[in-house]
């Protein structure tokens, strides 16, 4: 077949991408002959493209184009369309679309009222029609750009997404001649941007994966162990995102117009409409700079307006939003039963991520050991803007040549819904000398089955040395910083200035992970280790919580392989 090109396609040959279908914006992926995740730019050049539609005398814009109309032709463009989809009208926030075509109920479902044709009348076109129209730009912007048509996708989406959610998102694609293969959760595509890169070294960790977007922020807590994600715990918040940071900037300039002209033009709507487009651009400017500079042409009553703000004031006034952002993460950390302990990665994503403030505040959050991933923070850091679109792209070149009903059985929850460890399994070494201390190995939350390998120093002076495999529980443990003593001297020093206050804060107390063994499941002994020898523990573990163990010498000669039969009372959750 021949596509809109002019390219030739094999039959049957399936073209996929990664998509990113965001409320705000949008973008589009895919992976190169040497299996890297590149974002596509649309005809504007744009990688994030706005997911709005406008229609002037029947010509319809779309992302960066639309979202100019906004301020001239608002009535007729479509924007923060993606939530409405699948939904019934009286269940909708219609808030996000006040300065855009309101959203209208059609027969129990979302709709829009537009002039996108020749007819003096307008057109009634639903939320899964506009949402197709969406998908139509972005997969010929893809097609333009790869030489052949576009005819298949994973989709990303949020973890609250519903059921009749999907099953629109899934027919909107159809009806755009795009092929879903799969949808995916949004911290997963996120995590995986960064776990499927070439060079990447895959490890079992904790991850938090903060997805701030334009006008929502969703907050998912990861456990990737083996290279498997499960998610245990998500927060969302719908009012709060990038948007409540341009308000900051939109308040500060509309109250120093104030000052100069007694007129708030925030009561015109095409003043606040130009106020919204400029500050959103101010307030990027100061992700990358110190200063930014507003200008606008006939802000209102036929006045132009000018003037500058700094970074440092700016993030004075938004210090209320920022502290919303690293309220919701820790409160996502504690629903998922953590401690910021716990957590080795925070990942920042969406577009609100490129904030500096947000990453550094996090960085005095967590403890010095996590790693904050974020392009303040991080010289590694990808664009956080683009990581859901590149994990939709790694996931699609991985299931691309599959037949519909292998990624259809990838996908069922059989395989899906898999067992997990509830408590970690770990080692200790025994010996005459020295004090078993527990390390674990297969760490809690793990999806069965699963298998581990790791090497143990064993005691300096050798010997014989038992292996137990034992259950254990992690635990905080706290301790109280010690007293400063003060002499004589300073303390009659103190006591003499009655109005002397401290600017020094008490210490807080030191706070540290501790492991502990609970439930012993199995004794192995090793004879005659050498003095500073290692021993090896390979343990595979079933899907029915059976255990094969093996225990050897590093460099010796054979070892020690048991089987531990699967108990009732043994722990595992589905």
């Amino acid at each position: 077949m021949s596509d809109e090109t002019g390219a030739v396609a094999d039959a049957g040959e399936r073209v996929a991408i990664g998509i990113a279908f965001g409320n705000s914006s949008s973008s589009i992926a895919f992976t190169t002959s040497d299996g890297k995740a590149e974002v596509i730019a649309n005809e504007e050049g744009d990688r994030q493209i706005p997911s709005i539609l406008s229609y002037v005398d029947k010509e319809e814009f779309h992302g960066t184009q639309a979202k100019a109309q906004l301020i001239r032709n608002s009535k007729n463009t479509v924007a923060y369309f993606r939530d409405y989809l699948g939904k019934d009208f009286k269940s909708i926030d219609p808030t996000p679309s006040h300065q855009s075509a309101h959203p209208q109920q059609i027969d129990s479902t979302v709709a829009f009222s537009v002039h996108d044709t020749d007819s003096e009348a307008p057109s009634t076109v639903t939320v899964s029609e506009v949402t197709t129209r969406h998908f139509r730009r972005l997969k010929q912007s893809a097609s333009d750009f790869l030489g052949k048509t576009v005819n298949a996708a994973v989709i990303t989406v949020p973890t609250n997404f519903s059921d009749s959610q999907r099953e629109a998102l899934i027919a909107a694609a159809k009806n755009a001649d795009i092929e879903v293969l799969q949808l995916i959760h949004e911290p997963a595509a996120a995590l995986l941007a960064y776990d499927a890169r070439p060079e990447a070294v895959v490890e079992d960790k904790l991850v938090v994966v903060a997805d701030l977007g334009g006008i929502r922020s969703d907050v998912a807590v990861v456990a990737s162990r083996g290279g498997m994600y499960t998610i245990l715990a998500t927060v969302h918040d719908y009012e709060l995102g990038g948007a409540n940071l341009d308000q900051v900037v939109i308040d500060y300039f509309a109250k120093e117009f104030i000052k100069k002209h007694k007129v708030d033009p925030r009561e015109d709507p095409r003043g606040l409409a130009k106020l919204k487009a400029e500050g959103e651009a101010t307030k990027k400017a100061l992700s990358i700079g110190t200063n930014a500079t507003l200008s606008i042409e006939s802000l209102t009553n036929g006045i132009d307006y000018g003037s500058t703000i700094n970074r440092t004031r700016y993030e004075l006034l938004a210090g209320k939003v920022f502290s919303q952002f690293t309220s919701l993460i820790q409160s996502a950390v504690k629903k998922a039963e953590l401690d910021i302990l716990d957590i080795d990665e925070v990942i920042l994503a969406g577009g609100t991520s490129h904030t500096p403030k947000i990453a550094r505040l996090l960085e005095s959050v967590f403890p010095e050991k996590t790693t904050i991933l974020a392009p303040a923070t991080s010289p590694t850091a990808i664009n956080p803007s683009e990581l859901a679109a590149r994990g939709a792209a790694y996931q699609a070149s991985l299931i691309q040549e599959f037949d519909a009903e292998d990624i259809e059985q990838s996908i069922h929850p059989m395989v899906t819904v898999t067992p997990h460890l509830s408590s970690a399994i770990g080692v200790q070494l025994v010996s005459a000398a020295e004090d078993a201390v527990f390390r674990p190995l297969v760490i809690n939350r793990t999806a069965l089955p699963a298998r581990r390998v790791a090497q143990y120093l064993a005691p300096k002076e050798g010997g014989d040395v038992l292996v137990r495999i034992t259950e254990g529980v992690r635990d905080i443990k706290v301790t109280k910083p010690e007293p400063i003593v003060k002499d004589k001297k300073e303390q009659e020093e103190e006591d003499s200035d009655e109005d002397f206050t401290s600017d020094e804060e008490e210490e807080e107390d030191i706070r540290e992970v501790v492991w502990k063994a609970t439930k012993p499941i199995a004794e192995v002994a090793i004879k005659g280790v050498k003095a500073g020898g290692k021993i090896e523990v390979t343990i595979n573990i079933n899907s029915d919580l059976g255990a094969q163990i093996t225990a050897r010498e590093v460099g010796g000669k054979g070892g020690v392989r048991l089987a531990v039969e699967s108990q009732p009372s043994a722990n595992g959750s589905a």
